[in-house]
């Protein structure tokens, strides 16, 4: 079944964010129209569908798990050259950045 996506008034909703700061939690949220917020997570989500999950069928939702995991922990933070690192892998990024 699918579902159509949350309209973003209800994330600015008193209700919800009375829950947030109940928890804690300190949202991230600007002007209506300003997709800066977003704009890494809209990419890396991006980047998968096209890398991955396009070309595969999964016959469970463990097998998509475990596929979409091993995509992330095995070759995107490890192998997987970011133009935003200065062409380094996330693995490779951190470990110069812990030694300067």
């Amino acid at each position: 079944m699918l579902r159509r996506p949350l309209e973003s008034a209800q994330y600015a909703a008193t209700s919800y964010q009375r829950v947030l700061a109940a928890h804690g939690f300190i949202p991230s949220m600007s002007r209506t129209g300003n997709c800066w917020d977003n704009a890494c997570v809209e990419s890396f989500f991006g980047t998968l569908k096209r890398e991955l999950v396009y070309h595969r069928r999964y016959g469970t939702r463990e097998e998509a798990t475990q596929d979409i995991f091993e995509y992330i922990e095995v070759f995107y933070n490890r192998t997987r050259r970011h133009s935003t690192l200065g062409y380094d892998s996330p693995a490779e990024f951190e470990a110069r950045a812990a030694v300067a």
